[in-house]
């Protein structure tokens, strides 16, 4: 008699997305009641990625790193996610014109719970308004390691760690020993990866089912051009900008795709980036971007290169514009554009950090802060679009900087999901460097 095989990861998500809108569509309140389950898997995915990213991004950069290397590696991450940045917000400028999708909504649709949430998210602006290049330099050091990790500011831990493997780098031989303890640490956040992930078509069935639950999908009719437009624009993004990366970096983009299908489904229902960091970082590295690569070039994205964000903010600021009737020039729009390429950057450790990145540019630019309370109602559909696309920008990122720093291993590639694929860790513990004398 045949075994039955388990479903595959992907079969299982999907199997709790399609139970979490029925739950929630025909019994709304149980799927209300059920979200703690949600929240129990996010938990669990938040625990693990401090010592997963420590442990992964030392062992990669005093594992086949040096001080030279990873200059050179920050400086291509940063000019590739600014080459991101820029196309992403014409993109959703160009598509909130041509759709409008703020014409014949009327604000008195404000939701109570809209307006219950605004004092909070408001509450941030004067953050986001006097943001500058300073400012982030200055949050991006963390006064303590034990704090950035308890508030999950992973930006801060990418930076501690960065020179605690550069100091490693230096001390040669007698760092030895923590390295191998960081090895292992490495394989055993990998393996609890696989544990947690274990839990996902729970934590997922659970916020599709609270979501639906608590806005019902009829919201989805009222709003179906902002909606529309929104998942316009972010496919024209992947099309125009995604795609010609991955082209000129010779990489296939449908091949990168189904590699990553797993976490892009789990940051689609969860419209969480964290639920699927862990997974897509070892996809990632499985695929064939080396270690030191994707432990950078992925949690940093998810302070400086979140292209789904940053498009979403800047079409929902003019559909506020359109909603409220007042038309912005070229010139306002080109201004507000400049203004985004800055505000949108390192401010990703703030609660609902687009939400609270629109209601200061809302601000700034005189336009009614009820078109916050307006989105608000249908958010979360509007987040797990531009969640899902932020996961993607931060793969395909990690892909074209490794292919530029001429490190991306096509073999790797080549067998990715096959049965020639050979899973094995490359020792590190005989590639630290002695101290160079000076």
């Amino acid at each position: 008699m045949a075994r039955l095989t388990k479903p595959s990861l992907v079969v299982q998500v999907i199997a709790g997305m399609v139970l979490g809108i029925a739950l929630g569509h025909f019994w709304p309140e149980v799927g209300v009641q059920i979200k703690p389950l949600s929240d129990i898997f996010l938990r669990m995915i938040k625990m693990l990625i401090a010592p997963l990213i420590f442990a992964t991004l030392v062992i990669g950069i005093a594992g086949t790193g040096s001080h030279k290397n990873l200059g050179r590696l920050g400086a291509k991450t940063l000019i590739y996610f600014e080459l991101a940045t820029i196309p992403a917000l014409i993109i959703g400028m160009v598509v909130a014109n041509l759709f409008r999708p703020g014409d014949g909504i009327d604000m008195s649709t404000l939701s109570a719970k809209g307006v219950a949430q605004l004092g909070a998210i408001t509450g941030n602006i004067e953050t986001v308004q006097h943001h500058t290049l300073w400012d982030t330099l200055v949050n991006m050091v963390p006064t303590s390691v034990i704090d950035a990790m308890a508030k999950g500011d992973i930006l801060q831990l990418v930076v501690f760690s960065v020179f605690f493997a550069l100091a490693i780098l230096s001390a040669g031989e007698k760092a030895r020993p923590i390295l191998t303890v960081l090895q292992s640490l490495s394989e055993i956040m990998f393996e609890f990866v696989n544990k947690v992930m274990a839990f996902a078509p729970m934590g997922v069935m659970a916020a599709i089912a609270a979501t639906v639950g608590a806005n019902g999908l009829d919201i989805l009719k009222v709003y179906v051009k902002l909606v529309g437009s929104l998942y316009f624009a972010l496919a024209v993004f992947v099309l125009l900008v995604l795609c010609t990366a991955c082209s000129i970096a010779r990489i296939p983009f449908l091949r990168l795709m189904k590699a990553i299908k797993e976490p892009f489904l789990l940051a689609f229902s969860t419209a969480s980036s964290e639920s699927a960091l862990p997974k897509a970082m070892e996809v990632m590295e499985r695929f064939g971007v080396p270690k030191n690569v994707v432990s950078f070039v992925m949690p940093t994205g998810y302070s400086f290169n979140l292209d789904g964000s940053t498009l979403y903010v800047a079409l929902a600021a003019l559909f506020v514009a359109q909603m409220a009737h007042v038309e912005m020039s070229l010139q306002d729009q080109l201004v507000m554009l400049l203004t985004l390429i800055l505000t949108t950057k390192g401010v990703a450790a703030v609660p609902k950090a687009s939400l609270v990145v629109l209601a200061a540019t809302l601000s700034a630019f005189h336009l009614p802060m009820e078109g916050v309370a307006v989105i608000l109602g249908i958010d979360h559909f509007l987040d797990m679009g531009r969640t899902s696309i932020n996961l993607v920008g931060n793969c395909v990122a990690s892909a074209v900087v490794a292919r530029w720093e001429g490190v991306f291993d096509d073999e790797k590639m080549g067998v990715f999901g096959t049965e020639k694929e050979v899973f094995e860790e490359e020792p590190v513990t005989e590639s630290i460097r002695t101290p160079l004398l000076v």
